[in-house]
């Protein structure tokens, strides 16, 4: 006889509530139903649930995320690297307090490399009436990170490929929650015996799953636009799975709204900026935020930044502060909507020479109305590139009022989002490079601003 065992999954929500009233009538809807038809479901997020570009995100640290999986009766969670590094460790330690599912991962550890924090687990097992289900995760590997926040996380794929082995011997069903990305996810499915391979962290889709080596993977994209559901049909007699697909169901367009989705919407950008809602600091006046203009709020973020990490200069974009501030009294949640990146101050050592070719890139007119997506940015243009004890008069740069040095080494200090690879070549390459964590802009902005 064969039974069917449904699976559902988010991933990547990034704290995109106004698609989660949807996503919580269908899995409520759904798992009724199969109750109903005495079929056996259960529900797991693939990680980066939580961002705290949200204010309610980051007026609870992220429980009120944990408040909404368990709302909606998931089984298990996997913890993505928003979840990982942008939260303090004191924060994390505490963010699945209230879980009432396990929290699944096989390669984070304490410092120590060797024990795990006591609210993690490797793998988990579940019954779908005489079939063992068992569930293993691992996240992105951002070491230099997690370093600094006392965390130790080892190689993904070496970790799974252990947590495989062994469960396979144990389960008549393997599922990988993957928050590693597509590419290591078919590697992952190349190399193991996984039955299903639920990813994330690359924001990609599957429609309707994709098949590796016997392997079903099955991923819903970002931000809530999909819930995904996959089907696994066994026999009950000798545990065999006889097929496996998968289906993303398209949020806006398939799953029903609640009667009062939009009072949920609201109420959750409300509730937000009432955790928010403690004052930070008192303005004699107000300070302007323009990105292709001069303006003040930019500069400051920029002096900041250079007073911050005791660097010889900085720089940034001007299109990371997303407005202005009034004169009165400024709160956190003014601060958070001003800058909601979970972007950490970086400080770099390069030459004078490739400090200079840094900055001939800046003067680039491609720069200030370039659309740009993640790396920690939540905003939608680059802006103007703005400086701190750097004066540029092509084809000369001076740094604190002096020629540059092409051989003399500099301290700069800029974002980390332009040490990834992506803008400028000398940042990436750099071998001198540190992160201040768990320090986000807004923290900086709002040392500064106390500072007036």
């Amino acid at each position: 006889m064969k039974k069917t065992i449904h699976i559902y999954h988010t991933n990547d929500l990034h704290s995109h509530f106004e698609n989660w009233p949807r996503i919580a009538r269908f899995l409520e809807e759904r798992r009724a139903l199969h109750e109903q038809a005495g079929e056996y479901s259960f529900a797991f997020d693939i990680g980066d649930h939580v961002d705290r570009a949200h204010p309610l995100t980051e007026g609870t640290l992220g429980t009120f995320n944990i408040e909404l999986l368990n709302k909606s009766r998931f089984d298990a969670a996997a913890i993505g690297n928003n979840e990982g590094i942008t939260l303090p460790r004191e924060a994390l330690n505490n963010l699945y307090e209230q879980a009432a599912f396990p929290v699944v991962c096989a390669n984070l550890f304490e410092k120590n490399g060797e024990t795990r924090p006591d609210w993690l687990v490797p793998h988990a097992f579940f019954q779908a009436g005489g079939i063992t289900i068992a569930v293993t995760s691992a996240t992105a590997q951002y070491t230099a990170f997690y370093e600094l926040l006392d965390w130790c996380v080892t190689l993904p794929i070496d970790e799974l490929k252990k947590q495989i082995a062994m469960l396979r011997k144990r389960a008549d069903i393997v599922i990988v929650l993957s928050h590693l990305g597509m590419y290591d996810d078919e590697k992952l499915a190349e190399e193991t015996e996984a039955d299903v391979i639920l990813g994330g962290h690359t924001h990609h889709v599957f429609h309707e799953g994709k098949m590796v080596n016997g392997t079903l993977l099955a991923a819903a994209g970002k931000y809530g636009y999909f819930a995904g559901h996959v089907e696994i049909e066994v026999d009950s007699e000798s545990g065999q799975i006889t097929a496996k697909r998968a289906y993303a169901a398209e949020t806006n367009r398939e799953l029903k709204p609640p009667s009062d989705e939009r009072e949920q919407q609201a109420a959750f950008e409300e509730w937000g900026k009432k955790a928010l809602s403690v004052p930070a600091v008192h303005l004699d006046r107000e300070l302007s935020g323009d990105w292709f203009q001069p303006s003040i709020l930019p500069q400051l973020l920029a002096e900041a930044l250079t007073e911050w990490c005791h660097a010889d200069c900085s720089f940034l974009n001007a299109g990371v502060v997303l407005g202005s501030l009034p004169a009165g009294e400024i709160t956190k949640y003014d601060l958070h909507k001003l800058l909601p990146h979970p972007i950490n101050p970086c400080l770099i050592e390069l030459t004078g020479a490739e400090l200079a070719e840094v900055l001939r890139q800046t003067c680039d007119e491609k720069w200030p109305h370039l659309q740009i997506k993640g790396l920690g940015f939540r905003g939608s243009v680059m802006g103007r590139f703005i400086y701190d004890r750097i004066e540029i008069r092509e084809p000369y740069f001076l740094i604190n009022g002096q020629p540059i040095e092409m051989k003399k080494t500099y301290k700069v200090a800029t974002l980390d989002m332009f040490t990834y690879g992506h803008y400028f070549v000398e940042l990436h390459r750099a071998p001198s490079k540190r992160y201040f964590m768990p320090e986000f802009l807004r923290d900086i902005m709002e040392w500064k601003l106390l500072q007036l």
